[in-house]
């Protein structure tokens, strides 16, 4: 399933309903805590590529199916929900440090520390963002995370200005 973004900050949301329709579609309820943080790393990634880009973009979302008779709650294997989004521009995403009166630049840290996992790559001339949940982590395991506190740029593997400084997502 995928949905093409207009670079219009007014297009967060309509991706944000989207995601929400598709999830619904796939037996994800609202209420659940994995559809409340899929539609904010939804509102993230799609408000960095149409701020940061101005490119157009691409909402992909991969949702696990259910075996028949089945709801995605019952499924005993792992299910993985992948958000993705690919724009033109060939500007690495980099996790920013964030000032305590900074109204942006805490979008890449709110990913790192609510996903799962998480990358980007290179595709064509633009570049491809990722990150993944799992289904069936547990409510304890889910709010935990994979740890909440990341240095400076290490999150995509490169240097930071703000280096030794740490952001935390709370």
């Amino acid at each position: 399933m995928q949905l093409e973004i207009r670079p219009d900050p007014a297009e967060v949301g309509r991706a944000r309903r989207w995601a929400r329709s598709r999830l619904a579609g796939s037996g994800i309820g609202d209420e659940e805590p994995l559809a409340e943080t899929l539609i904010l790393l939804v509102s993230e990634l799609v408000t960095n590529a149409v701020v940061h880009t101005g490119c157009p973009a691409v909402l992909r979302l991969s949702l696990p199916s259910a075996p028949a008779g089945e709801t995605a709650d019952d499924s005993a294997e792992a299910s993985v929900v992948r958000l993705e989004v690919a724009d033109a521009s060939d500007r690495a995403p980099v996790p920013r440090c964030a000032g305590d009166d900074a109204t942006g630049g805490r979008g890449l840290a709110l990913v790192d520390g609510l996903a799962d996992r998480w990358g980007w790559s290179v595709e064509g001339a633009g570049k491809r963002i990722w990150c993944e949940l799992d289904r069936c982590a547990g409510p304890d395991e889910a709010a935990v995370g994979h740890g909440n506190v990341t240095e400076c740029g290490s999150a995509v593997g490169q240097e930071s200005a703000c280096e030794g400084f740490a952001f935390e997502v709370v």
